[in-house]
């Protein structure tokens, strides 16, 4: 899993590619011609890579958060051998917008506002999601973005924990799809889509 954002902008013509949260100050950094690898010194794990003049190696860029095509992949990879850095990139030709099927939802316990839900998504694949809005229900149909997500606000979605309880995604809102919303809550789908189709905006 990976995330990846272009900026033709402020950071001119740059590719970020994040395999994983990691904090600023454990961070170190190795430079191959336009391509830095980035370590987390105290794991010594890679946690990305900055591209740079990314429009000269790969095609069809456009800023914000980007899908990159197989093509860009193996022109990546390539870079990456070149370089004699060791993780390379993989792809699992799945949107990271899916529709979900709620299969259970509780409360969690301790807070007055948070569900803990178990949802079907990709080849009935369930993960659990904790979510904070009060329409969230059992038997829903409901967009999920995935871990690994880059929302359109610029937020990532990484694993994490509220009260305790482990959380691998987000049930969205119209409003965080950047669409725009008549209801409080997260958005709610009809019956028709089969859980771990692509949503399209």
């Amino acid at each position: 899993m990976f995330v990846s954002t272009y900026n033709n902008n402020g950071l001119n013509d740059t590719l970020m590619i994040l395999f994983e949260k990691s904090e600023s100050d454990v961070q170190e950094f190795s430079k191959s011609e336009d391509l830095v690898e980035i370590k987390n010194k105290e794991t010594d794990r890679v946690v990305g890579y900055n591209l740079f003049n990314a429009s000269t190696h790969l095609k069809d860029l456009t800023n914000g958060p980007v899908t990159l095509s197989e093509e860009n992949i193996n022109s990546l990879n390539e870079l990456i051998k070149e370089a004699d850095f060791k993780k390379t990139l993989e792809t699992t030709g799945r949107s990271n917008f899916v529709v979900g099927y709620v299969k259970k939802c509780e409360p969690v316990e301790g807070s007055d506002h948070l569900s803990v839900t178990q949802i079907e998504i990709d080849d009935e694949k369930e993960v659990q999601i904790v979510c904070g809005a009060s329409n969230i229900a059992e038997g829903q149909k409901v967009v999920v973005a995935k871990v690994g997500t880059v929302m359109p606000s610029g937020l990532i979605i990484w694993p994490g924990e509220l009260k305790g309880v482990t959380s691998e995604g987000m049930v969205c809102s119209a409003r965080e799809l950047g669409l725009p919303q008549e209801a409080d809550g997260i958005m709610v789908l009809d019956d028709g889509p089969e859980p771990g189709i692509e949503f399209k905006f």
